[in-house]
């Protein structure tokens, strides 16, 4: 047999024996092993100086020092601690009731946590598991149909390992030897756009069919609204804000009434006065910090980019080479879209605060109270990445000590608990390095046997376009979806691929990045679908294994539809690193 053959027989028997249920990681090494030493050996020398052992060495230190996979135990670390901490049934029960008048309310509110929580841990069983223990039984015995309960569960459960700060990204950026920063701001937008469109069709699915998810009745949607603030609203005005600040300026009235035992004083009404502000505050900033990093921070980089040249070539004049770019700041359509977004953001907050009653309020109250901390942090972590304060690595680190402060100030995290927080990261980062190590091992020897050059003639004698190659990949990609995980297609059958991006001419940031979106697949994809067996095991015992299945069923050809739309307008995918670093 010759050496190409016998690295497309190493190929088809990694996907066999895996499927077997062998560990990945060992049986890469083994096979790696096994090939390599056939390809080294030499009858004249003894066996133990097969040039195999050399390599072995040499792709253990290869996949030891890489900078790139030191931030994966602190981000897994982070997840683990959030979902050993608890902190998400408070969240669960907040966003709940503020979509309480949305059709479907418990299924947008459990794809909302999915997403935010994943966004938040990174870790898919987790957040499987975590949601099917918090929002499957509510949502069976509100009468919802089965598959749509299940869907929306192992589908937004999935979302983590896409939307960034994800362990799927690190890998990849470690494999294709890309900037982890430039692949998180690309796979920005399309996470949130595949979010949306699971939203539309839940909403969709809920409208038409409205047997699927019923209404829910009224003590499940009473919002906790306490008795002194119905009087407040009685005494004043039925506008929250307004009989605060009444109250505040003439508190007579706020002093006869009764809150558990003591009079409504100044620094209760103030306390709330600031928490009915929370949305309005959160947009001012949103606001602010775009303009700020368009106008005001964009013009200072390029004016500091700008004066070395004027420096060494003399002050241009307008009359030679007109306005620099600093001085020009943003085209006229940014200001035009910026300020009709905030007239229109104007409207809606003044329409939202003309209604703002108690119920609005505690609502609000509940979702500060469980959403804004880790939003903050998640924030700050995702912002300290892009913007370039800090390394993936040192951005994790933060992430993981702020997850630590959130559990300890929650006070759900006892020692056991923290302790399964740090076993569970050792065990997922010893897998991942180990399967670097088994991966490296294997690709080396493949490309010495001659299968990847074998592979790369083959696919360059069909002549394909650049289109026809891109739907050839994923295809692929999507097939190896069904037996194996994700961890074994970025690591072992990615690499096959990247050496053909650049004869094709296809950005790898943009690859990439659809094979991210295209991996939600090997989650909800039979026979495999780790997606199903995790919520299975936390499921009632009624519920069978086949209709999880068929509720994950639509969210494949969802997922389908977001490569589509992404590889038709790239600039979903390209803007935001080109925006945030060129090139």
């Amino acid at each position: 047999m010759s050496d190409p053959a016998l690295g497309l027989l190493m190929l088809g028997l990694i996907v066999v024996i895996i499927m077997m249920g062998f560990a990945t990681a060992f049986t890469l090494m083994g096979l790696g092993m096994f090939f390599g030493f056939i390809a080294f050996y030499d009858p004249s020398q003894s066996w133990a100086h097969n040039r195999v052992f050399d390599l072995m060495v040499q792709r253990t230190y290869g996949a030891m020092t890489n900078d790139v996979l030191i931030s994966i135990p602190l981000f897994v670390l982070m997840g683990y601690v959030m979902e050993r901490g608890a902190l998400v049934d408070k969240m669960f029960y907040s966003i709940q009731l503020a979509f309480r008048r949305v059709p479907a309310s418990l299924a947008v509110a459990t794809l909302i946590v999915c997403t935010f929580w994943g966004i938040a841990s990174g870790l898919v069983g987790a957040v499987v598991v975590l949601m099917g223990v918090i929002a499957f039984n509510p949502m069976l015995k509100a009468g919802y149909d089965v598959k749509l309960a299940s869907g929306v569960i192992t589908a937004g459960g999935t979302l983590g390992i896409l939307i960034p700060p994800s362990v799927m990204i690190i890998v990849y950026a470690a494999v294709a030897g890309q900037s982890v920063v430039k692949l998180y701001a690309a796979a920005m937008f399309p996470g949130f756009f595949l979010s949306f469109l699971y939203l539309v069709y839940i909403l969709g699915w809920a409208l038409i069919n409205p047997k699927i998810a019923p209404t829910l009745p009224e003590e499940q949607t009473r919002v906790p609204v306490p008795d002194w603030m119905r009087k407040l609203q009685a005494a004043y005005s039925p506008n929250m804000p307004v009989a605060l600040v009444s109250a505040l300026l003439s508190p007579s009235k706020a002093r006869a009434i009764d809150a558990d035992g003591k009079p409504v004083d100044g620094w209760m009404l103030f306390k709330n006065f600031c928490f009915a502000l929370v949305p309005l505050l959160l947009i001012a900033l949103t606001l602010w910090g775009v303009w700020w990093y368009v106008v005001i921070h964009q013009q200072a980089a390029t004016a500091a980019a700008v004066v070395p040249e004027i420096q060494q070539l003399g002050t241009p004049s307008l009359s030679e080479g007109g306005a620099t770019p600093a001085e020009m700041g943003p085209g006229a359509a940014f200001y035009y879209w910026f300020f009709g977004i905030v007239a229109g953001a104007a409207l809606l907050m003044g329409r939202y605060y003309s209604k703002l009653d108690a119920d609005r309020l505690v609502v609000i109250k509940l979702v500060s109270a469980s959403v804004m901390p880790l939003g903050i942090l998640t924030v700050v972590v995702l912002g300290v990445i892009l913007f370039g304060i800090t390394t993936a690595t040192e951005s994790a680190a933060v992430g993981a000590a702020g997850a630590f402060l959130l559990a300890f100030h929650a006070r759900t995290l006892d020692w056991k608990r923290t302790k399964e927080a740090v076993f569970l990261t050792a065990k997922t980062t010893a897998m991942v390095c180990w399967l670097f190590v088994g991966s490296a091992l294997f690709s080396g020897v493949f490309a010495i046997l001659g299968g990847q050059a074998l592979l790369e003639s083959w696919v360059l004698a069909l002549d394909m376009t650049p289109t026809q190659f891109m739907i050839l990949s994923m295809a692929i990609i999507f097939v190896l979806g069904w037996p194996l995980e994700w961890t074994e297609i970025i690591i072992i059958f990615v690499p096959i691929f990247l050496p053909m991006l650049k004869h094709f001419n296809i950005d790898p940031i943009l690859w990439g990045t659809l094979v991210f979106v295209n991996l939600q697949a090997a989650f909800l994809s039979p026979p495999v679908a780790m997606s199903a067996f995790y919520l299975k095991g936390v499921a009632p015992k009624h519920v069978t294994l086949n209709q999880i299945f068929s509720g994950m069923m639509p969210y494949m050809l969802i997922v389908i539809l977001c490569m589509i739309i992404m590889y038709l307008w790239p600039g979903m995918t390209l803007w935001l690193p080109r925006y945030l670093y060129g090139g």
